[in-house]
C-alpha cells in the first residue's frame, strides 16, 4: 500500500501539451458548459490556487474527475497534488500559443439574452 503522508495517494496526472490538440479536440472540450465554467473560474484565479473541489459545479465527485481529464487531454489545464489536495492552472499561455483568441473568446463576458 502507497504511503498517503508521502503525497502517494494516487498516481499524478498525465498533461497534454496543448501542441499536440487538434482544434477539433480543443473545441470539443469547451462545448459542455461545465469545463466552461471550470476554464472560466480558473482564468479569474491564480495559478495552483484552486483544488478541484473548490469549484462550484451541479456534477458529483466522479463526473467532476472526468471533465478535469478531459480539459487536461485537451492542454487546457495542469494540475498536481499538493498533499491531500490537487491544484489547477489554467495553461493560458501556452494555449493561446496554440490556438490564438480561442479563450479570449470563451472568457468574453456574454452579451444579456435578449428581451
Amino acid at each position: 500500500m502507497r504511503d498517503q503522508a508521502a503525497g502517494g495517494h494516487r498516481a499524478a496526472p498525465v498533461h497534454t501539451h496543448p501542441d499536440d490538440v487538434s482544434v477539433l479536440t480543443a473545441l470539443s472540450a469547451l462545448a459542455d458548459p461545465v469545463r466552461i465554467q471550470l476554464v472560466r473560474e480558473l482564468a479569474g484565479s491564480g495559478d495552483w490556487t484552486r483544488s478541484c473541489g473548490s469549484f462550484d459545479v451541479p456534477v458529483g465527485k466522479a463526473a467532476l474527475s472526468h471533465h478535469f481529464t478531459v480539459l487536461r487531454g485537451a492542454g487546457l489545464v495542469e494540475q498536481r497534488d499538493q498533499g491531500p489536495r490537487r491544484v489547477n492552472r489554467l495553461r493560458r499561455e501556452e494555449f493561446d500559443a496554440r490556438f490564438p483568441g480561442l479563450l479570449d473568446l470563451l472568457l468574453r463576458p456574454e452579451p444579456p439574452a435578449p428581451r
